[in-house]
């Protein structure tokens, strides 16, 4: 009699269960050209994730992005008609219990709303996942589509658990736990991506995963921008950043001034200014994984020159982006007593970054890979703005940076401060060493994104 029970209790437990399966995976086969890609981050800082989704859309499917939506995304995305945007709940932290509760707690959370989420959607050909954070997406990911019969595609931008090793420590129980999740869990994907040579052998060789790499490309706006275009951009920024205002005023009233650009009144005609400051621009998310102690001590010795007599342009130092240290930063900078330098941390519109890279004289990335394994997406924006870069060095910064070639890479703001007296020594003029690494750049063929992409991936999904 009980195991009567038991059985009707399975049955009623099983039945709904493959009813459910049944159904999603008949309405996938009625919706082939359907794609979710799933983000556990804010979508308009994930770019990687938004050209996926663009080259997607562009090759008639239709697009369901499920993120957080903290940050506008650029507006060649949001104006695209085959791209929904879903926005995902993000559980704010509360400081109740012990840490490991309070993940716990985050983990369940993320799970649910995200199977929730999913669930509710139209079924998908693919789940296209951003990994990091993969705990407890890649799971989740993997169970709906073993239930609606869709092929899970991780794209692996670096590894979560190194990530939390800069806040915990490499041998925190969370660390090895996530570790051995992410091990265990990414080998249930399809098909999967990665950034680099060396993470593709690292997945290979001590995780059993096989991975095609992606490079990442610039996406087709990321480009010189006109000398008009960065005029108004300058006087736009100008109302908000002081850096960006002339520091005298022209002697024509209807002309307009910027501490870079001048334009005519009669003509509308944009010109340089001579003895314009240089402008050097950083992006960051402000976590740790980028030591911007580095730049300013770099700047500080670099200012110590112009006070000695020597013949180096003023800076304008640009940093750009949001994140959890961007405080800390703010507070070191305001301790400065810079008298050739100016330093400003603005938060761009997704519009106006690109513009402001392909107006700048030199880019700096502080980024170093909490695995060594990642390349920074900031310096191929800067590359695609033909913007030579000085890059802080790490384990596969080769695969991107040539030193002496498109860019300069050093280990310290002693290598930093050398490189910016050696690159603004004949500033603003064309036959310096800055001059000649934009060259370089303009004359190498770069593929943008969207001809990467059909190239590399859209084969894959078709084998698969």
């Amino acid at each position: 009699m009980a195991a009567s029970y038991v059985a009707m209790l399975a049955l009623s437990i099983y039945f709904p269960l493959l009813l459910l399966i049944a159904w999603k995976r008949w309405r996938r086969g009625r919706s082939p050209r359907h794609v979710v890609v799933v983000v556990l981050g804010d979508v308009g800082r994930s770019p990687r994730m938004q050209y996926h989704s663009l080259a997607l859309a562009r090759r008639g499917f239709s697009v369901t992005l499920l993120g957080f939506c903290n940050s506008k995304p650029h507006h060649e995305f949001l104006q695209n008609d085959r791209i929904r945007i879903v926005p995902l709940t993000e559980l704010q932290r509360f400081a109740v219990g012990p840490s490991i509760l309070q993940y716990g707690i985050k983990v369940v959370f993320q799970a649910v709303h995200l199977l929730w989420k999913l669930m509710c959607r139209e079924p998908a050909t693919y789940i296209f996942l951003q990994n990091p954070p993969g705990l407890p997406a890649i799971a989740v990911c993997w169970f709906v589509g073993c239930l609606c019969g869709s092929k899970l595609v991780i794209d692996w931008h670096n590894y979560g658990y190194s990530i939390m090793g800069l806040v915990h420590g490499p041998n925190h129980y969370i660390v090895l736990l996530a570790k051995w999740y992410e091990k265990l869990c990414g080998r249930l994907s399809h098909l999967n991506l990665c950034v680099t040579n060396e993470m593709r052998e690292d997945l290979a060789e001590n995780w059993g995963i096989k991975a095609v790499t992606v490079y990442d490309k610039p996406a087709s706006f990321f480009k010189e921008t006109p000398l008009d275009l960065q005029h108004w951009l300058f006087m736009k920024l100008g109302h908000t950043y002081s850096a960006f205002r002339a520091s005298s005023e022209p002697l024509d009233p209807a002309t307009e001034r910027s501490a870079f650009t001048e334009q005519d009144a009669g003509s509308g005609m944009v010109t340089r200014l001579h003895g314009r400051p240089a402008l050097l621009v950083s992006s960051t998310s402000w976590t740790e994984d980028e030591d911007f102690s580095i730049l300013l001590a770099a700047l500080e010795k670099f200012e110590q020159l112009i006070l000695n007599g020597e013949s180096f342009p003023s800076l304008v130092c640009v940093i750009t982006g949001k994140g959890p240290l961007k405080e800390h930063y703010s507070r070191l900078i305001d301790q400065k007593h810079f008298q050739h330098i100016q330093v400003c941390t603005p938060w761009l519109e997704a519009e106006d970054y690109p513009l402001l890279l392909g107006s700048a004289d030199l880019g700096v990335c502080l980024h170093k890979s909490s695995s060594g394994l990642d390349l920074p997406m900031k310096v191929v924006d800067m590359f695609g703005c033909c913007l030579p870069v000085c890059a802080v060095n790490f384990r596969c910064l080769h695969e991107l940076v040539k030193h002496e070639e498109n860019g300069l890479v050093f280990k310290d703001s002693e290598e930093l401060a050398a490189q910016l007296q050696m690159l603004f020594s004949k500033f603003p003029d064309p036959s310096g060493k800055l001059n000649q690494f934009r060259k370089n750049l303009q004359e190498s063929e770069q593929l943008c994104w969207d001809e990467n992409w059909k190239q590399t991936v859209l084969p894959l999904l078709v084998d698969t």
